[in-house]
């Protein structure tokens, strides 16, 4: 009788996920909510960009579930992105954005980077951009120039990228960046600089400036030192890419492998172990979104510029920097060393 149980009940689990696998996509999304996490705090560049996204893009997936973002901050994101690969659900109703920065970490051994960037599933960047680092005016500091003969305390939310452009920069510009780590979010270091406790910020986009900060632009509140990118921002000639300061062929390898997840810009992704199926309705959701009219329409009266990337090129970038030479990754890793000894 227990061995006949038995059988009933593993034969009930078989008939249960079978059940579940021959769902459709429609059924499953259909009623539910899908959470947003958002890897830092609420008011920058990657907030703004995740809650516009949170409002349209449930319209576009199949059985129209609604999608709530959530706050999850800490440690430059990596918080939320511990908790995606162990925590989070892995049926496709758990998104998330965290620093473009990711997979770079991974490649260059940041101890604390105990993920796979590339088993995240991609879905989109609604902003492929150039990242900045910025000086506030009162310092006087206008140039790399300006900064090599004068000491500026710059805020950054991690071991990340506003870290990692003001460790670079020390290391191959002779900036004299004095790193302070542990911010929530770029909102909190704007408020810092405008408080006077630093002097500078480490990375914001140079969209999320203008998006968020428009203000500051114009009244010259902030003075951007270099821009980070494949190439230059047309809106910005003056500022030099930071790959101008590479001395030798080896360390411009190294500073475009640095440079290069600016096209990652603000992403979105999902879990490990997302049926592929949802991974794709939640990827032709992003496409349909970012050409919606409604869409385009509310993020242009929030100052947000769209110039995505679809999530099958998040997918390959992400590959190719996970893949780059062993003897660049070195060489950046060497680069940039510990962040708080910069």
């Amino acid at each position: 009788m227990i061995s006949r149980g038995l059988a009933c009940g593993a034969a009930l689990l078989c008939l249960l996920a079978a059940s579940a696998r021959a769902q459709s996509v429609d059924d499953f999304y259909r009623g539910r909510i899908i959470d947003l996490y958002i890897g830092f705090t609420v008011g920058g560049g990657y907030d703004l960009y995740a809650r516009l996204m949170a409002r349209f893009l449930g319209d576009h997936i199949p059985g129209k579930p609604r999608v709530v973002p959530k706050q999850m901050t800490g440690a430059g994101s990596r918080i939320l992105i511990k908790y995606m690969i162990s925590i989070a659900p892995k049926d496709g109703t758990a998104i998330a954005t965290a620093d473009q920065s990711m997979a770079l970490e991974q490649v260059i051994g940041d101890a604390a980077a105990q993920y796979d960037a590339s088993q995240f599933h991609w879905i989109g960047n609604p902003a492929a951009d150039n990242n900045t680092t910025a000086a506030w005016h009162t310092t006087g500091v206008r140039t790399i120039e300006d900064a090599r003969r004068k000491e500026l305390s710059i805020g950054a939310t991690g071991a990340n990228t506003s870290a990692q452009y003001p460790a670079v920069l020390n290391m191959v510009a002779g900036t004299k960046f004095k790193i302070i780590l542990g911010y929530p979010g770029g909102a909190d270091i704007n408020l810092a600089m405008e408080k006077g406790e630093v002097d500078a910020r480490g990375s914001n986009s140079w969209e999320g400036w203008k998006s968020t900060k428009p203000d500051w632009i114009r009244d010259r509140k902030i003075n951007v030192l270099v821009q980070v990118g494949l190439s230059k921002a047309s809106d910005l000639p003056d500022a030099p890419l930071l790959m101008d300061f590479a001395r030798n062929e080896e360390e411009r390898g190294a500073l475009r492998l640095l440079s290069a997840p600016a096209t990652i810009g603000r992403p979105l992704f999902t879990t490990p172990g997302a049926p592929p199926e949802r991974v794709q309705a939640l990827r032709d959701a992003f496409d349909a979104m970012i050409k919606a009219p409604l869409f385009l329409q509310a993020a242009a009266q929030a100052g947000l510029a769209i110039n995505a990337v679809p999530g099958r090129d998040l997918q390959a970038i992400t590959q190719e920097i996970i893949q780059s030479p062993k003897p660049v990754r070195d060489r950046l890793a060497q680069i940039l060393g510990p962040a708080e000894n910069k």
